[in-house]
């Protein structure tokens, strides 16, 4: 209807008032005033109902909407939403669908009623860096373990120790920890080894408690893993995405719990760690596992947890030596460095393919490869 946006009111006020005059023909005023009759009779009829108000604009929204969502819907959608801030519209789907809602909404219309609800923060997810994914084949072929950063709680400050397992994300430790000192970790790792069993590897990076020998890879809790019969992988220094998951996981944490509840004391936090984890294995849809839960991947390990250290034993044709005080063997009138962390343990030398190279093995651990022809 081409109204000169002038004064539209006023010049619909101006050509009711011109229809209802005497003698006037309706069509050609139409045709002045540029409208056509089925507009005309509309402005004529709203005029009568409601005078001058009656020719204001009027909102195009359509008294039903069959397409939006029931607000009983959308009041569960905000919901799920409020108790997981950081969960995004197909994470909130798909535990809608487990939830036993049928008749969910799609992802993008859940998105868009937390737009409509200012629930969604866009510029913070556009601020995300997408992440490359690899997993291993297997449950506990590897996990990767870490410390978040440390935060106030009281007058100390929690250490959260977390464990996860590359396969599945299922998080298998998610510890409030006053330190960070070796006999710490070894205290909640033997808890997670009692109730999920021993994996195959362990990741970490090159930080304390297990990477800060100055003379070697491995520490007292590493050469504790390798006894158990876990082998030791760290990551590269200054990349922390060798370590992929755990900084997801990290990331995950923070933004659904520790940037929205302060901590009583280290029992609440603990409290409150359990229960988000168990939120994170079995409620919270992950998309790089086709928004199942983790717990549907994960399975135990086979390999129990010995509550006896078992004995270190090698071949009889092994050249076994033991470490010294310094961190060193002697063979062949050489001293080659081990590493302090095997102090008073025996290893075992044993030829390499190439000549005058020899292999260094701590139980099953194959150590390092020395040359004796150029020992520094």
């Amino acid at each position: 209807m081409p109204w000169k946006e002038v004064s539209a009111v006023d010049l619909r006020e101006e050509f009711v008032l011109l229809a209802r005059g005497e003698g006037s023909n309706m069509r050609a005023l139409c045709r002045r005033f540029g409208i056509s009759p089925t507009t005309g009779y509309k402005w004529l009829a709203r005029h009568a109902a409601a005078g001058r108000a009656g020719l204001h604009d009027r909102s195009r929204r359509p008294n039903r909407s069959p397409g939006r969502t029931h607000e009983a819907v959308e009041a569960q959608v905000l919901a799920l939403r409020d108790a997981h801030p950081a969960w995004g519209g197909r994470k909130l789907r798909r535990r809608l669908l487990d939830l036993g809602q049928t008749g969910a909404p799609s992802a993008g219309t859940i998105t868009a009623i937390l737009r409509r609800n200012g629930r969604l923060d866009m510029a913070g997810a556009e601020r995300q860096p997408p992440f490359i994914r690899f997993e291993h084949a297997a449950p506990n072929d590897l996990w990767q373990m870490d410390f978040k950063g440390h935060f106030a709680v009281g007058r100390s400050r929690c250490h959260p120790l977390t464990v996860l397992d590359d396969h599945s994300r299922f998080a298998l430790c998610l510890e409030a920890c006053a330190d960070e000192r070796a006999d710490t970790v070894q205290e909640r790792l033997t808890a997670a080894f009692r109730r999920y069993g021993l994996p195959w590897r362990i990741l970490a990076d090159n930080g304390a408690p297990w990477g800060d020998d100055a003379d070697s890879p491995h520490t007292v809790l590493t050469v504790w893993l390798l006894r158990l019969g876990i082998a030791v992988s760290h990551g590269r220094p200054y990349h922390p995405q060798t370590q992929g998951k755990a900084e997801r996981f990290h990331r995950s944490l923070a933004a659904e719990l520790l940037a929205h509840q302060p901590f009583a004391d280290f029992v609440d936090c603990q409290r409150r760690f359990d229960a988000w984890r168990h939120v994170y294995n079995t409620e919270r849809p992950h998309e790089a596992l086709d928004l199942d839960v983790p717990v549907t991947r994960y399975s135990s390990s086979p390999r129990p947890f010995p509550e006896s250290l078992p004995p270190i034993e090698y071949d009889s044709a092994d050249i076994v030596r033991r470490v010294d005080a310094a961190g060193r063997i002697s063979y062949r009138a050489q001293r080659l460095r081990i590493g302090k962390a095997f102090r008073g343990y025996p290893v075992a030398l044993r030829p390499a393919i190439r000549d005058g190279c020899f292999n260094v093995f701590f139980a099953d651990h194959r150590l390092a490869t020395v040359d004796l022809k150029h020992v520094p």
